[in-house]
């Protein structure tokens, strides 16, 4: 008698994760220093975000605005009542040795956002991911390592304090993920919202937006949670993915070795594809939180509150609904044309011309963001205006000219602007859709390629493209394709 071999236990991830975002303000959280990005190192510094003795931090209201507009748009209730905290942090990047962050009290709490996975066959999966909590803290300096002393010979660190006291918000995500899939789209749709708020660029090259991840596994099935490992140095959407991905496999097989999994923080190495153990993770105890004695709580009335939640725009989530519901487009061209607010407004500008939404997105999603892409420009940088769009596309519609006179013109068009309908007339570029110049454009094309004339009589039907093209050719790109198609097929079908 044989026995069984014990089923293999199948295991999913637990992951959560913790996003800083730089706020896009003027000046640093608590002083009046610049923030912007790339300036000669320790040039954007003052004595209070170099922690001095006696100086006293003062909050910037644009802070508090940017950060209650982002949990508003994540949902979240905003605290009538917050304060900040000390955060015990001793490390060269900071020279106070503490961050004023916030504890217990955070501005936001008890949120969720909508992350939206196209499957291949273009069903879109929609799934809501908890927000734990939304606070506000200043960012520490930066430390470059790995320079060399030319006489000794030892390596040493420098330090840009430049970026001490820039103002964050760090959005922390309940363990609702699932996979490093789910993981980088919901980091993508994290930078889609605060970029349509305008509360930060979420350049990930620049550090403007940072992710953190937290990541256990656990038998399917199991509620208790597996121990945590949190990852950093991630700096791109696809490596936040590869990250969790391999972390996933590492813990799996050490779990399956017997190897008893740390509690501790991982960098990811990007060139090695793994990740590294870099310290034992601490807990809140090793913080020593406790309130801020420098800065007064805050408090954000009713009135204030619904000042900042009018002035929030539509968010992708809803426009991505809309489109798919109100303009009849798929999951995936909603999706692209909601990734960047400027094209979604320049997309909506142009079907409000009356434009088919359709044929406009095509327009917007192919030539129009390849120029963009090749030339490192955004929509408002085009002289393409959304009216002349919507023009371009209803002489499409209404066959005055082809698709591909269409990307013909486009480049002049995105290039120097103008009406596209008095383009087309000053080119005459207007379609040929008369059956008797067509048809005598045709019996040329037959007439000139007899080879493959014959070809054809003998079933090589795909041909029927070739004289379609020499149609094209003798009429300069204008002959109306449909009707061209319609009258060759007839014409060649005869002489078959």
């Amino acid at each position: 008698m044989t026995t069984a071999a014990p089923a293999k236990i199948q295991y999913e991830a637990v992951i959560g994760l913790e996003t800083h975002c730089q706020l896009s303000t003027q000046t640093k959280i608590f002083s009046s220093s610049s923030t912007e990005f790339g300036a000669t190192p320790n040039t954007h510094i003052d004595p209070i975000c170099l922690g001095m003795p006696g100086v006293l931090p003062v909050l910037n209201e644009k802070v508090l605005e940017y950060a209650v507009k982002a949990g508003l748009a994540l949902n979240c209730t905003i605290a009538p009542y917050s304060k900040f905290d000390r955060k015990q942090y001793f490390y060269p990047d900071l020279p106070k040795n503490y961050q004023i962050s916030q504890y217990d009290l955070p501005i936001a709490e008890h949120g969720w956002l909508e992350i939206e996975l196209v499957g291949a066959d273009g069903t879109p999966n929609r799934k809501r991911i908890g927000i734990t909590r939304l606070h506000m803290e200043e960012d520490a300096g930066k430390l470059v390592h790995g320079g060399s002393d030319r006489l000794s010979g030892s390596t040493y660190s420098l330090v840009d304090y430049n970026r001490a006291g820039v103002p964050l918000i760090e959005i922390v995500s309940e363990p609702d993920l699932r996979s490093g899939q789910e993981a980088a789209e919901y980091a993508q749709e994290v930078r889609r919202i605060v970029r349509y708020l305008g509360v930060s660029d979420g350049n990930m090259q620049e550090g403007s937006l940072r992710c953190d991840v937290n990541i256990s596994v656990r038998p399917v099935g199991r509620e208790q949670f597996g121990t945590k490992v949190e990852i950093k140095n991630m700096n791109s959407f696809n490596a936040i993915q590869r990250a969790i991905e391999y972390e996933i496999d590492r813990q799996i097989q050490a779990i399956e070795s017997g190897e008893r999994i740390l509690q501790e923080t991982r960098l990811w190495e990007e060139g090695a594809q793994r990740t590294i153990s870099m310290r034992i993770k601490e807990g809140s105890s090793d913080y020593r939180y406790f309130p801020e004695p420098d800065l007064v709580p805050v408090e954000v009335s009713p009135a204030q509150l619904d000042e900042w939640r009018s002035a929030l725009p539509e968010l992708p989530a809803s426009r991505r609904h809309r489109y798919e519901t109100q303009l009849g487009l798929s999951p995936y061209d909603a999706r692209v044309l909601t990734d960047d607010r400027a094209i979604a407004e320049y997309f909506e500008a142009t079907i409000a011309h009356a434009a088919n939404s359709k044929q406009a997105a095509n327009l917007i999603m192919g030539d129009i963001s390849g120029y963009l892409n090749a030339e490192k420009r955004t929509i408002g940088d085009i002289a393409l205006t959304p009216s002349s769009l919507a023009e371009l596309v209803n002489l499409i519609e209404d066959n005055t000219i082809s698709n591909k006179i269409a990307k013909d013109i486009l480049p002049e068009l995105l290039i120097q602007g103008g009406s596209a309908k008095e383009l087309v007339e000053r080119k005459g570029l207007i379609q040929i859709s008369d059956t008797g110049a067509l048809e005598a454009a045709i019996d040329e094309a037959i007439t000139a390629n007899p080879k493959e004339l014959e070809q054809y009589r003998n079933g090589k039907t795909k041909l029927l493209g070739f004289f379609v093209g020499q149609v094209m050719k003798q009429t300069g790109g204008r002959a109306d394709p449909k009707l061209t198609n319609q009258l060759l097929l007839e014409k060649l079908n005869s002489l078959a």
